[in-house]
């Protein structure tokens, strides 16, 4: 069923025509998402309150996904491939390297929809490396963690890993507001993904033939992330190219660590398009994977 779900998910991706007349699944996890912030992020103790939140969401997603999976195969199939993202990663990130080739206002404003980091004042380099870093990152997210919690648990894992990862990315961030209350929800993203982005790393290392594994241990542990500095490590030497580095949240410059800072730092759209070719790589390897997995269960 996984190998169906990443063909259909690569063939399709997200059609405009279906997701313009019916909310997609990943809306309707936000608006779940803020229902519980307006309800329970209020009064004390915050942070037992978010612990509260996640629960239910965990178990709502686990119910959902249970009924679904009760429907049949082709259910499953359908709503696995829905929750999967590779083409439309690759579509977007693309699409920044596109923009930028115009100028890098159209960059900056490409870019803006993939990361949330301040994009303003960024120039063409920081620009690409940002696209790149989405690029990395939702490989992880966005495709080789559902599909390794369909793995690991079917439709209901997938749903749950879905949730979770959409919690920590509206209430996981250390804001005055959502510091305790999205305490539960980022560590419990922390752990889901700690194996996916390892995962992630391999994927894009061994089609790339990357060497440097003491690089990548070394640039992963000085990461802000505990998961995406893998993937991002990765990544950079397969192009090339430093990743990372200074940038700007909610107008406060933040001084954060490179990745891979003896490359290159003048990323254009050309690495973009490298990026993007990398990306189908290792999920082509994904794919092979999971279709050699399902003919050992059909053999044995």
């Amino acid at each position: 069923m996984l190998v169906l779900a990443l063909l259909l998910d690569a063939a399709v991706g997200e059609p405009r025509w279906l997701w313009s007349r019916l909310p997609h699944p990943a809306v309707l996890l936000g608006r779940a998402v803020a229902w519980l912030d307006r309800t329970l992020n209020r009064g004390e103790p915050r942070r037992l309150k978010g612990v509260l939140a996640l629960l239910i969401l965990g178990v709502g997603a686990l119910a959902l996904g249970w009924l679904l999976s009760l429907a049949g195969p082709l259910i499953e199939i359908l709503a696995a491939a829905i929750l999967l993202a590779q083409r439309s990663l690759a579509q977007h990130v693309a699409a920044v390297a596109d923009a930028l080739r115009l100028s890098t206002a159209e960059g900056r404003r490409a870019v803006a929809m993939i990361v949330s980091r301040d994009t303003a004042a960024m120039d063409g380099p920081q620009v690409a490396r940002a696209a790149l870093e989405s690029g990395a990152e939702n490989l992880s997210d966005g495709v080789v963690a559902p599909a390794f919690w369909f793995l690991i648990g079917g439709l209901p894992g997938m749903l749950l890993y879905k949730a979770v990862n959409t919690a920590d990315s509206m209430i996981g961030y250390c804001t005055p507001r959502h510091k305790r209350f999205g305490w539960a929800s980022a560590r419990m993203d922390d752990l889901l993904n700690l194996v996916p982005a390892r995962l992630t790393c391999l994927l894009i290392a061994l089609p790339s033939r990357l060497t440097d594994w003491r690089g990548i241990l070394t640039d992963a542990r000085r990461h802000r992330s505990p998961n995406a500095g893998w993937p991002e490590a990765a990544l950079s030497r397969a192009l090339g190219v430093s990743l990372a580095g200074p940038r700007s949240y909610d107008g406060v410059m933040r001084d954060l660590p490179w990745v891979n800072p003896a490359d290159r730092h003048d990323t254009g759209p050309d690495d973009i398009d490298a990026g993007v070719a990398l990306l189908w790589r290792s999920w082509r390897l994904a794919l092979l994977f999971c279709a050699l997995v399902a003919s050992t269960r059909l053999l044995f």
